[in-house]
C-alpha cells in the first residue's frame, strides 16, 4: 500500500481527481499531513468524510512513532524507528545550544562495507522508502526544535537516491516542512554517476567521506574506491564550480598509524586544491571486530593544523553519544524491531 508521507503533489493530486474530487482537495490533504495537528485522516475536518474513506482505503498514512529512546550523558538522544513489519532503523538527535541536529538514515544496513563502520560491517537489508525517511523526521517527539538535517546515519544515501531526493524534496517544500535547503547535508562516500545525479537535483549541502587521499589505502579502508575514485568525485566537484551556494566537506575519520601522518595530510591538501572545502576530522569510535584504533587527541589536532597552515578550513568535530552507540559509525540495529510499530491511519 502506497503511503501519503512522502508522496509527490502531483502524484497526489492525480489520485484524488481520478476519483472524482476537485484538484484542490491535495492541497488541503498536505496542510492536515504536514502542518501539524490531528494524526489521523479521521480527524481533518475540512476534508470530505467521503475522501477521508478513499484515503484510507487505499493509502496508509505512513507515519510510525519511535519504538524506544536512550538519552546520552551529553544529552544526545538515539532513537529507534520501525521499518516495515519486522525493521528497524536509528537515528540521533545532537542538541547543540541553539542547534539541534538530526541525523537520519536511508536504508537499513548498508552494502558498502566500509571497515571502520558499524553500520557497513551488517551489510544491506533494504533500501528505505520515502515515508520511512521522512517518518524519523515527522514521528520524531522533538520534531520542532530540529534546526538542521544530516543524511550520516545508516546506509549510503547515494544507493537510494530515488528516494532519498523525494525526502528532500518533502523536507523542503514549502506547503510541507518548508526546511531550509542549508540545512540539509547528505553524505557519501561518492558513488557515480549518481553524485552527478544529485548535484543536479537537489541544492543541499554535501559531505564527503574521504578517510585516506591515496586511493589504495583509501580501497581498502573504503572498498567502494575501486569503482568510485576520489579523485574522479574531486574533479567531478572542482568542474562545478559555479555551485558555489553549496557547502562541500570532506569527512576524514583518524585512525591511529593507518591514516594520520603528515604524507597524508600533505596529500589531503593537494586532493583539496582548486576547492573551496572544508574538512571535519572525526575521532573513531572503536566498533567489534574492527583492528583499529583511535588517534590521540593530540596527534587530531597536529594533524588539523597542518591542513589549517596549508589554507584548508579545518575544524575537529567533537564526539557525541558515544555511550549510546550513537557516534559516527556506530549506528546499527539487529534489523529485529522489538514489536511492529502502529501506524497513524
Amino acid at each position: 500500500m502506497a503511503h501519503l508521507l512522502g508522496m509527490p503533489p502531483a502524484h497526489l493530486k492525480e489520485r484524488i481527481t481520478s476519483w472524482g474530487f476537485p484538484a484542490y482537495r491535495a492541497r488541503q490533504v498536505r496542510q492536515w499531513l504536514y502542518r501539524g495537528g490531528p494524526t489521523t485522516i479521521d480527524e481533518w475536518r475540512n476534508v470530505p468524510r467521503a475522501l477521508r474513506e478513499r484515503l484510507g482505503e487505499e493509502l496508509s498514512l505512513g507515519a510510525r512513532p519511535p519504538e524506544s529512546v536512550v538519552e546520552s550523558s551529553d544529552g544526545t538522544r538515539k532513537y529507534l524507528f520501525p521499518v516495515g513489519t519486522s525493521r528497524a532503523v536509528e537515528a540521533a538527535v545532537i542538541p547543540d545550544g541553539d542547534r539541534t541536529t538530526l541525523c537520519l538514515s536511508s536504508q537499513v544496513g548498508c552494502a558498502r562495507g566500509c571497515r571502520f563502520c558499524r553500520t557497513g560491517m551488517q551489510g544491506l537489508h533494504g533500501n528505505l522508502d520515502a515515508a520511512d525517511i521522512i517518518n524519523q523526521f515527522h514521528s520524531l517527539p522533538e520534531r520542532e526544535t530540529i534546526t538542521n538535517i544530516v543524511f550520516m546515519g545508516m546506509g549510503e544515501p547515494l544507493d537510494n537516491l530515488r528516494n532519498v531526493l523525494a525526502a528532500i524534496d518533502t523536507l523542503t517544500a514549502q506547503d510541507a516542512y518548508g526546511l531550509g535547503k542549508r540545512r540539509i547535508t547528505l553524505s557519501t562516500i561518492g558513488i557515480h554517476p549518481a553524485l552527478a545525479t544529485f548535484l543536479d537535483r537537489s541544492e543541499v549541502h554535501l559531505a564527503i567521506s574521504v578517510h585516506s587521499p591515496f586511493s589504495e589505502e583509501r580501497a581498502d579502508l573504503v572498498p567502494a574506491e575501486t569503482g568510485n575514485p576520489l579523485q574522479e568525485t574531486v574533479d567531478l566537484l572542482r568542474g562545478r564550480r559555479e555551485d558555489r551556494r553549496r557547502r562541500i566537506t570532506f569527512e576524514y575519520t583518524l585512525l591511529k598509524g593507518v591514516n594520520d601522518t603528515e604524507r597524508h595530510a600533505r596529500e589531503l591538501v593537494r586532493i583539496a586544491g582548486g576547492l573551496s572545502i572544508r574538512v571535519n576530522l572525526i575521532a573513531y569510535h572503536a566498533v567489534p571486530g574492527a583492528p583499529f584504533a583511535a588517534t590521540p587527541p593530540e596527534r587530531i589536532v597536529t594533524f588539523q593544523q597542518s591542513l589549517v597552515a596549508a589554507g584548508l578550513k579545518a575544524f575537529v568535530r567533537q564526539s557525541r553519544g558515544e555511550d549510546i552507540s550513537a557516534a559516527c559509525g556506530m549506528l546499527a540495529t539487529s534489523y529485529e524491531s522489538t514489536e511492529r510499530g502502529r501506524e497513524s491511519r
